[in-house]
């Protein structure tokens, strides 16, 4: 995902949050506003401007299927985990400066999610067949120059045999998401499928793809969303990209605050703990997201979050964990990135903090000031701030601190704000609470909508 250069709140679309324009490679951006999440494409560093609210991307990420007249009805997501733009929305036009999200969101799909028949399929394979086909015989010509890097990665199957009744959700610039049924499963089983056309001129993604492929080969965590399976399809020419179906962001959640969702603070300490466990993981293998934000930030249908989006991802040396190139979005970005080298390693930390308090305040810290130069070391006192616990002010100090004494994951694991995290039914019970609310817009803006017909 590349660095978004955009305002926050009013902006904030699927992203890797963009607009129609964006996508992002595996990172959920890619140019400024359209890059996929698969396309780890890292633009030339931007900060996004200053200033502006933190883009938020359209509501009602489920509720078209609502007035579907099909048996299954169509998806609706506000975003997608690949830094796509929604399509279906119904809330409101899009605007220019939406920011992409990384995320696929989806719901209402159907009356199970993604369970049964979800496994990755085996190749499959014909005992009539004297050999297997070489992959310059599967992939005739041009085509096989281009997927031939990816090679270790393919799944040698037609995925049209695997998947069925695809549903567009969302749209970038490298191309679509789209809901899609397994085809083998016994009951509604749905994916994610993000497709990329392939040009006989070539499409330079593809390097970016291999490198986040190989970067996440053998990363595989509860909190951790990777892309799946990676399938040529013949006959579109074009790479399908398997990702678990997910049911919305963290943003999405936080969004609706002000049409009367409620996150407790032992809801907060739920979802920061599940972004810990994924970092401890990540770091143990020596992972530096270094784009932690609530975009980022999906969660399934059970409740539980995966960090998803690792377009500006890094694997480093433990004894020499620097990076210097400037990644992430400025609001949630630790200070030390803007000055120059910095522990890839520590970064990641601070952005949670700064995603906890966006929790509390509805939107990230320092979307008020104008000058990127004007950040100050410390995040804005919080409004209101008696209304939370010591425990919750403590936390938000720790992730804060300069970066030689900033905890690490496994030591914040310990804070006595992560242990009074809530039971995961009462996230499940704010997921709902989030659809009620949608709904009642939904409805609403139906109403609106048939009274201004003559």
């Amino acid at each position: 995902m590349t660095v978004r250069s955009a305002s926050p709140q009013s902006t904030r679309s699927s992203t890797p949050s963009n607009s129609n324009s964006s996508g992002s490679g595996g990172s959920g951006t890619a140019s400024s506003t359209t890059e996929d999440t698969f396309e780890t494409e890292v633009s030339p560093p931007v900060a996004r401007i200053a200033g502006e609210k933190p883009p938020r991307s359209p509501r009602l990420p489920y509720l078209d299927a609502l007035s579907a007249s099909s048996p299954q009805p169509s998806p609706s997501p506000a975003r997608s985990t690949f830094g796509c733009v929604a399509v279906n929305n119904d809330l409101g036009n899009e605007r220019e400066d939406v920011i992409q999200r990384p995320s696929i969101v989806i719901n209402g799909i159907g009356e199970r999610g993604v369970e049964e028949g979800y496994n990755p399929p085996s190749a499959i394979s014909s005992s009539s067949s004297p050999s297997p086909l070489t992959p310059a015989q599967r992939y005739p010509g041009w085509l096989y120059q281009h997927v031939r890097p990816l090679e270790e990665f393919i799944d040698d199957v037609d995925p049209r045999d695997l998947y069925t009744d695809l549903q567009e959700i969302a749209e970038g610039e490298s191309g679509s998401v789209f809901s899609a049924r397994v085809v083998k499963a016994s009951s509604n089983s749905f994916v994610a499928i993000k497709q990329i056309p392939i040009m006989p001129s070539g499409t330079p993604k593809l390097t970016d793809l291999r490198r986040e492929l190989t970067l996440m080969k053998d990363v595989r965590h509860e909190n951790v969303l990777p892309m799946d399976t990676l399938y040529v399809d013949l006959l579109e020419d074009s790479l399908w990209i398997r990702m678990e179906l997910m049911d919305r962001s963290l943003a999405d959640v936080i969004a609706l605050i002000g049409d009367g969702v409620s996150i407790p603070e032992t809801a907060m300490a739920r979802f920061a703990s599940d972004v810990l466990h994924g970092l401890q993981y990540l770091q143990s293998h020596n992972v530096a997201h270094r784009d932690i934000r609530s975009d980022n930030m999906l969660l399934d249908g059970e409740g539980v979050l995966k960090i998803a989006d690792f377009s500006t991802a890094v694997r480093v040396s433990p004894d020499a964990p620097a990076c210097s190139d400037v990644v992430g979005v400025i609001y949630w970005q630790a200070p030390e990135i803007r000055k120059g080298s910095y522990d890839a390693l520590k970064v990641d930390v601070w952005s949670l903090g700064a995603t906890t308090w966006e929790m509390a305040q509805s939107e990230p810290p320092f979307s008020d000031i104008q000058n990127p130069r004007d950040f100050p070391e410390q995040w804005p006192a919080l409004d209101q701030s008696d209304l939370y616990s010591e425990s919750f002010h403590d936390f938000l100090d720790l992730c804060s601190r300069p970066h030689s004494i900033r905890p690490t994951p496994a030591e914040l694991l310990e804070a006595s704000f992560i242990r009074k995290a809530c039971s995961r039914s009462v996230i499940n019970q704010l997921l709902s609470d989030c659809r009620d609310i949608e709904e009642r817009l939904h409805r609403r803006q139906s109403v609106g909508s048939q009274g201004t017909i003559s």
